[in-house]
């Protein structure tokens, strides 16, 4: 997160560094700074990694050294920004309102870290604790095992808006659900991906807003005179000239706003609605279903594009969602642009109705195409449709060839203002989804092709193979049980007993078994069983099913 919040162009690349090189002829210092802003790329990830890797270890030390390095790196930026909240670049608060989202991290591994330490320490007494990931691996399956009838909770005895809404808002908003979490890369993609949507805004908003702002300001009765060069004259008032260039350049204003705002709550909701589909689709594969890749990447395997796709989904889904937000602003400020200066303020004050006078003067061409359309429709409802038994049937077979032969030069016309519609709606709805990579932008039997699209299914292939929550949940148990038993089993029998999934399932619904003095043969049962279910609904696990179950029973399944 740090890294994605400071990758803003600077003039020092790498900072604590002087970058100077000897002076030329000309008595100015020269410094090579291409190949020193590409480094500067690694310099934040590096600089911040051990704080993230400490994150991971899971050890006293590690949560000590973390608490050490986030109090030490807020420290620093804290006394950078108080000592200079003003610098003039870009905008002279810029830099202190771009560094918002890393105090903000930074502040929060600074509680997290000391509360992490705090809880090793008095871990230490007990009989041990488990991890978070095979925690969330057995409360997974605990709920799975143990699912109840929730249909009745689901699904109310009134019908009406709300409801509908409440259905909505449970598809497009990602809300959590009991049983099941998203993986820790996907939660953190999506804080990347909206740490740097509000970089992206940040920009835009400070790089026009305070320029028009400014031009608004100083504008003077000289703009008459600019005006009267390009054959435009506003008024003979020059006063009232200048107030009409003011009121133009406010609405100007008005509409990039407006325009920035519709596009980061759409790219929000794009972005959520991402969330609720990952959550769809790992529980579909958890359950068992195949991914729809092309039939040469459909192996289980990990392979080399799949491992390129995982490490580079987080930062793929980063730059298409900036690249959307800049696409969805540029589109939605010329719409707005040209509904306020088109249509709005020629009908508010009355003038430069340039739309209205081109209608008025092609208004025969509008209406024919119109009255070409409204009269087919008709004509195909009372004239080419009669119902026989309930059925509609085509009929008057003669005149509608008469009819759409001599409707087609019409027709072709229409059909060029329906292309361009067309190409219009689909512009805004791929700039709208351009972000959403789990949604192809390209025909179903294209989809392939679409990097975006192939780069989500491989890393949903590599998040399902190596970090089932099912398989996760079963090895935790087994290791469990193989550390807290004694190794002296006999050989476990041939199959696996319906008694011993009804074993299994009160095995895991209750959080110490082992302390009731567990039977060998019930272990034998519970490590079968495992193993068997394991097997049956990973589909990773598929070509290796035969040879595990051997290697665990001892004959034929």
């Amino acid at each position: 997160m740090a890294a994605g919040t400071s990758m803003s162009p600077d003039e020092d690349a790498l900072p604590f560094l002087t970058l100077a090189s000897a002076p030329s002829q000309d008595g100015k210092t020269e410094a090579p700074r291409g190949a020193w802003k590409i480094l500067g790329l690694f310099y934040y990830a590096a600089l911040y990694y051990p704080l993230a890797a400490c994150a991971t270890a899971g050890h006293t030390a590690a949560h000590l050294l973390g608490s050490t390095l986030s109090w030490a790196h807020l420290g620093v930026q804290v006394w950078q920004r108080a000592e200079c909240p003003q610098v003039p670049k870009i905008y002279k608060y810029y830099s202190l309102l771009a560094s918002l989202p890393l105090l903000l991290g930074l502040g929060f591994l600074s509680l997290w870290y000391p509360v992490q330490l705090v809880r090793s320490f008095s871990r230490r007494t007990g009989a041990g604790s488990k991890g978070l990931q095979s925690s969330y691996s057995e409360e997974y399956l605990r709920n799975l095992l143990c699912r109840k009838k929730l249909g009745s909770s689901y699904h109310t005895s009134k019908h009406g808006f709300l409801s509908w809404a409440r259905v909505c808002l449970r598809h497009c908003i990602y809300t959590p659900q009991p049983g099941f979490h998203l993986s820790l890369k996907l939660v953190l993609s999506a804080t990347l991906t909206g740490t740097a949507i509000y970089q992206v805004a940040l920009l835009l908003l400070v790089g026009v807003v305070p320029t028009i702002q400014k031009v608004r300001a100083g504008v003077t009765t000289d703009v008459s005179y600019l005006l009267a060069g390009f054959g435009i004259v506003l008024s003979e008032d020059k006063q009232e000239v200048v107030e009409l260039v003011k009121h133009h350049l406010w609405a100007l204003e008005v509409c990039y706003i407006s325009a920035l705002v519709l596009s980061c709550l759409l790219t929000f909701l794009v972005l959520m609605r991402s969330l609720v589909t990952h959550r769809t689709n790992l529980r579909a594969l958890h359950r068992g279903a195949a991914l729809d890749l092309s039939p040469l990447h459909r192996s289980p395997h990990p392979s080399r594009q799949a491992i390129f796709c995982w490490m580079s989904f987080s930062a793929y889904q980063t730059a298409f969602i900036c690249l959307g937000l800049l696409v969805q602003q540029i589109i939605f400020f010329l719409g707005t642009t040209a509904l306020a200066f088109l249509v709005l303020m020629p009908v508010l004050h009355g003038r430069n109705l340039l739309l209205f006078r081109s209608l008025e003067s092609s208004w025969p061409f509008w209406l024919t195409l119109a009255l070409a359309v409204i009269l087919q429709n008709m004509a195909a409802h009372w004239v080419f449709l009669e119902t026989h038994d309930g059925h509609p049937q085509l009929t008057n077979r003669r005149v509608l060839y008469a009819a759409t032969f001599l409707l087609f030069p019409l027709n072709v016309l229409v059909g060029a203002m329906v292309a361009t519609w067309r190409v219009l709606l689909s512009a805004l709805y791929n700039a709208i989804h351009l972000g959403q990579m789990d949604l192809s932008l390209l025909p179903p039997r294209a989809a392939t092709l679409d990097p975006g699209y192939y780069t989500y299914r491989n890393f949903l292939k590599i998040e399902v193979s190596q970090s089932h929550p099912a398989m996760t949940a079963f090895c935790s148990l087994l290791l469990q049980a193989q550390s807290l038993l004694p190794r002296t089993m006999a050989a476990p029998q041939d199959s696996l007993r319906p008694g011993e999934e009804d074993e299994g399932m009160q095995l895991l619904q209750t959080k110490d078994s082992m302390a009731k003095g567990a039977r060998p043969g019930a272990s034998r049962g519970r490590a079968r069983w495992g193993l068997a279910y394991t097997l049956l609904h990973n589909p990773t696990l598929q070509v290796f099913r035969k040879t595990a179950l051997l290697g665990a029973n001892g004959a034929q399944p």
